[in-house]
């Protein structure tokens, strides 16, 4: 695969998911978070970022919430998608084949998770500074820190997993256009990038992020993304 130097770098945030654990009737990503619908604060940071030349959110064929908002602002790096499938990684593949006609192969693509409100400006350039040179690519991570347990199928410990080079991923996860295209039509099953890319026989560089990136997923989270953000000086 030859390398163009006017690569271009785009996001793919797939927003087709309900965030059933939330236990709220409204889509986690439109919940509301210091006054915004959540998944705003991370589209603003990509949208600023001046090493990302677009921004594509991939929404569900029948969401009747995106209108209900402003995002005029964001526009035109702002594309939005109406071509979400049942799973992440039906969103991702879908909204890669959408845009093909617009990416060459050795484009790169920064999916990233719209429950993380969190990323910061750092995060998106320690990975683009990180992965420039790259041929795979690669994710923020960040070191398991916690203790781990296996448990024995019935509720009891089993043996306690050594946390030696285990790292938790994170988004965005950001891979050659062409390369994850087809690992995704490869392994469906996955439930993020990186792992499709493993299941490829590629090895994606761990780039460490840190905690603040957290993924909203139950009631509480939403509490300390605010904290997060408030407290936030960069």
């Amino acid at each position: 695969m030859q390398i163009s130097p006017r690569t271009r770098h785009v996001a793919l945030v797939p927003a087709a998911g309900s965030g059933a654990r939330m236990k709220s009737g409204t889509p986690k990503q439109y919940l509301e978070l210091l006054g915004k619908p959540l998944i705003r604060h991370s589209l603003e940071t990509l949208c600023a970022s001046p090493g990302i030349d677009r921004v594509y959110v991939v929404l569900s064929v029948g969401d009747a919430e995106w209108d209900r908002h402003d995002w005029s602002d964001l526009e035109p790096k702002l594309v939005r998608l109406f071509c979400g499938g049942p799973t992440r990684a039906d969103s991702v593949l879908n909204g890669l084949r959408t845009i093909r006609d617009e990416m060459s192969d050795a484009d790169w693509v920064l999916v990233h998770d719209a429950a993380r409100p969190c990323l910061a400006p750092w995060h998106v350039s320690k990975l683009l500074e990180t992965l420039s040179h790259e041929e795979v690519g690669g994710l923020l991570a960040v070191p398991v820190a916690d203790t781990l347990k296996r448990d024995d199928g019935h509720g009891h410990s089993l043996e306690t997993v050594s946390r030696d080079r285990l790292w938790q991923a994170q988004t965005p996860q950001m891979f050659r256009y062409i390369m994850l295209r087809r690992a995704l039509e490869r392994a469906r099953s996955v439930t993020d990038e990186a792992s499709a890319i493993e299941a490829a026989g590629l090895r994606p560089r761990l780039v460490e992020g840190d905690a603040t990136n957290l993924k909203v997923t139950y009631p509480l989270d939403l509490h300390v993304a605010e904290w997060i953000l408030q407290n936030r000086s960069d």
